[in-house]
């Protein structure tokens, strides 16, 4: 006799929160599969996912959808007995299973196989054989292999991204604060995320990594503190998260119940691999786990078979980046492996290791830098700037180590990028140089490169103090590359102060100096710097030296470099009546500036830019360009005004649009300019883009007044045909963080279909109803 409706499946109690792609996908695998597998770290929501797709899939299963709850298990000799006590079988074995479910179109939710993987593989495929109706839906954290399985790995949920975390309101809309809100109104009513917590419950968020059970346990929390007493706390979130519901089952009640029932699953193999992980800071490569975590019982020949188990744990992550993989791990599992490491006494070897790690991908970075390999020595620093904060910041807290830190920022010199501003290497170089106080080379070599840093941030007074002991512990060490280093940046400050003929002489013997040592690299930044100098004194050299900066990195297919000597070439160009070559120059630099996410050089372009334009009578581009600048130069910590070698170009760019547009009309258009996104700002200054105050960055546009900053620029980018990949690695953020954003955007515009998205941003999305071009 059919049943129908049949089985188990609790009501649920709470919410739920986000899940629709994962939702639709899983019901989709269902529906044309006969078993799916849902994997994922602990606490991510699993079972929770699972029970919704069979509460929604029900009727498609008239003869009973059955949870079964294998957390309990023991022994996976009770596997077959449990399965057939929860579907109403009346002989506890195999056979008989397969005999009662025969016939029968059944949705059997087997959840929490992780710990009985090889019984419940075996079932399962005893099942599937003899059932032909018959769908399987598992959780694990890992794969059960059997065939015809398919997987569905359920990440964490979607938190927000750094420049969004402040967003109030129906654009805060995100997953992980969903989830906050709502289950923290249930324990304290009344409780709403606001413009006075949004920050705070955004950055809780992050910091727990998006994982539902972390959140949930957060949100009980909030009964006796506030959100940022909670984030105070987090550092120790093991011992603060321990308050989960009491019909819970045990290891899911604290945060650190739930980590050990993993750390429990692994091999001790596998459990070593995961603490010596744990020093690293934002995922590895293959190649540095290998250098780092082998020894002392690891082979570095089994290291990719123990990354490869993790991963199946659900323990790392898999990241594909280019052609390359990175295995990341949630920073919950990461804090989880470091007190484990602490625990078995090799956590200082261990530091050690990954700091020789980053200092040895430092100087190899800086020895490379100026080359056909520029481009992607900046992705790389880039994905790795989590790993050399940390072992700065070991290097810094361990006595006797502050070495370590002078030599791994110092060489970051070539590739200043990798710092979030100038301001931040200094952070670094200054504490570095107040622990290692001894005379040394590499103290010599910080000095100066701190001094440029100093530089580039417009304080000169500042730089000065540091150049004259570099030079005056150069000449002591009798060190000829110090030595070089404290004349170029000697000659750096007098081009940033506007002596440029003082500059010019420093340099040049700075660069004659560069080159007797055979350092490529220094040297063209010498030239380039001359050339600067060159240019703005009005040289007659100035066109060969121009000329002979951008041969030099062309020649060496250093693009990042092209991109500056394009720029110094444009202006040289400018000054010398060719405006048109100037402004296709400046476009062309701009380009690589933006792909290389150089905000120094972005705001060095839009000046450069502006003021071409302005003598071509261009005044409202000219002026809303001067403003897009403003804001890069202090979004960067720079003062333009201390960049005198600039700032007397901009000052008379900007008395000459005051006189053409007046005062009013002048700030009107300048403060229009220095509210666009960078991204808008470049595209506006390519002419690939509609001007500020348009129909785009009006708030009374349809389209893109429901979006926020970032999701009016994902919305383009799905416009172009992008795919949530290509999306991700365009704007340098995680493929999992893009679908996110692409989610919002389909549920804030009532939207089924990324195709919708592309009608509706094409034709109201942009005031020239086309589609945004490809790239800048």
């Amino acid at each position: 006799m059919t049943r129908r409706h049949a089985g188990n499946l609790p009501v649920e109690l709470t919410s739920f929160v986000g899940r629709r792609q994962e939702l639709t996908e899983a019901k989709r695998l269902l529906a044309a599969g006969r078993m799916v597998t849902l994997t994922g770290v602990g606490g991510v929501g699993k079972t929770r996912l699972a029970l919704r797709v069979a509460t929604e899939m029900s009727r498609s299963f008239p003869d009973g959808v059955w949870l079964v709850d294998l957390a309990p298990l023991a022994a996976g000799e009770l596997l077959a007995e449990t399965v057939a006590e929860t579907i109403d079988c009346h002989r506890p074995d195999l056979a008989a299973l397969c005999d009662h479910l025969r016939d029968e179109q059944t949705l059997l939710v087997l959840d929490n196989c992780e710990h009985l993987l090889p019984e419940c593989a075996v079932l399962a495929g005893k099942l599937l054989g003899a059932a032909p109706e018959l769908r399987i839906l598992a959780t694990s954290r890992q794969p059960l292999h059997v065939a015809g399985e398919h997987l569905l790995d359920v990440p964490p949920l979607t938190v927000p991204e750094e420049d969004e975390i402040a967003l109030t309101g129906a654009e805060a809309y995100n997953e992980a604060v969903n989830l906050f809100a709502d289950r923290v109104a249930a324990v304290v009513p009344g409780f709403t995320v606001d413009a006075d917590n949004s920050l705070a419950v955004a950055r809780l968020c992050r910091r727990l990594d998006g994982i539902p059970l972390a959140i949930e346990l957060a949100a009980v929390r909030m009964r006796a503190l506030s959100v940022e007493q909670i984030l105070d706390r987090l550092n120790d979130r093991f011992r603060l998260l321990t308050k989960g519901s009491a019909a819970a089952m045990p290891r899911q009640r604290t945060l650190r119940a739930l980590v050990d029932w993993s750390y429990d699953l692994c091999s001790p193999a596998e459990r070593t691999l995961w603490q010596r992980l744990s020093v690293f800071s934002g995922g590895c490569a293959l190649e540095a786990a290998e250098l780092v975590c082998s020894g002392d019982g690891i082979d570095p020949l089994d290291v990719f078979e123990g990354l490869s188990d993790l991963v199946d744990k659900s323990i790392l992550l898999r990241k594909d980046q280019d052609v390359d993989v990175r295995y990341e791990m949630l920073e919950t599992l990461r804090q989880y492996g470091d007190e484990k490491l602490v625990e078995s006494g090799r956590r200082t070897a261990l530091r050690l290791r990954h700091r020789d790690w980053c200092r040895d991908l430092a100087a190899r970075a800086e020895a490379e830098w100026f080359g056909r390999h520029q481009m992607d020595w900046l992705v790389r620093l880039h994905q790795e700037q989590a790993n050399v904060r940390a072992a700065l910041e070991f290097s810094l807290a361990e006595p006797g180590e502050a070495w370590a830190a002078l030599e791994i920022a110092a060489a970051m010199w070539s590739h200043r990028l990798s710092w979030t501003s100038p301001s931040e290497g200094r952070h670094w170089l200054d504490r570095a140089l107040a622990m290692a106080p001894e005379a040394s080379a590499r103290r010599a070599k910080a000095l100066w490169v701190d001094a440029w840093l100093v530089l580039l941030g417009g304080d000169c007074v500042a730089a000065k103090p540091l150049l004259d002991e570099c030079h005056e512990l150069a000449e002591r060490l009798d060190d000829p590359a110090q030595l070089a280093g404290a004349i170029h940046i000697t000659g750096f400050a007098a081009l940033i102060a506007g002596n440029f003929e003082r500059a010019f002489t420093l340099l040049e013997e700075a660069l004659a100096r560069r080159r007797a040592l055979d350092n490529q690299g220094q040297a063209w930044v010498a030239l380039f710097q001359l050339a600067m100098a060159a240019v703005f004194m009005g040289s007659p050299r100035s066109a060969a030296l121009c000329g002979d900066v951008l041969d030099t990195s062309r020649r060496e297919n250093a693009e990042w470099s092209v991109s500056y000597a394009l720029w110094i070439a444009a202006l040289d160009r400018w000054r010398r009546g060719d405006p048109e070559t100037a402004i296709a120059m400046i476009r062309d630099a701009l380009r690589t500036k933006l792909r290389s996410h150089d905000h120094l050089g972005i705001a060095q372009c839009l000046e450069g830019l502006a003021w071409v334009l302005a003598d071509e009578k261009n005044d409202e581009r000219a002026a809303q360009l001067l403003g897009s600048a403003h804001t890069v130069w202090r979004s960067i910590g720079t003062s333009l005004s201390g960049l005198g070698h600039l700032a007397g170009f901009h000052d008379r760019c900007e008395a000459h649009l005051r006189q053409n547009l007046g005062d009013e009309e002048f700030a009107a258009a300048f403060q229009r300019g220095s509210e666009l996104p960078l991204d808008h700002a470049v595209a506006y200054a390519l002419e690939e883009g509609t001007a500020a105050g348009t129909e785009e960055f009006q708030p009374e546009s349809d389209v893109a007044s429901l979006l926020t900053t970032r999701e009016r620029e994902i919305a383009e980018l799905v416009a172009q045909g992008m795919s949530n990949r290509e999306i991700a690695e365009t704007l340098v953020i995680a493929q999992r963080t893009a679908e996110g954003h692409v989610e919002n955007i389909l549920r804030k515009l009532s939207f089924s279909s990324r195709s919708q998205i592309v009608s509706a941003w094409s034709g109201a999305g942009r005031a020239d109803g086309r589609a945004p071009r490809r790239g800048p």
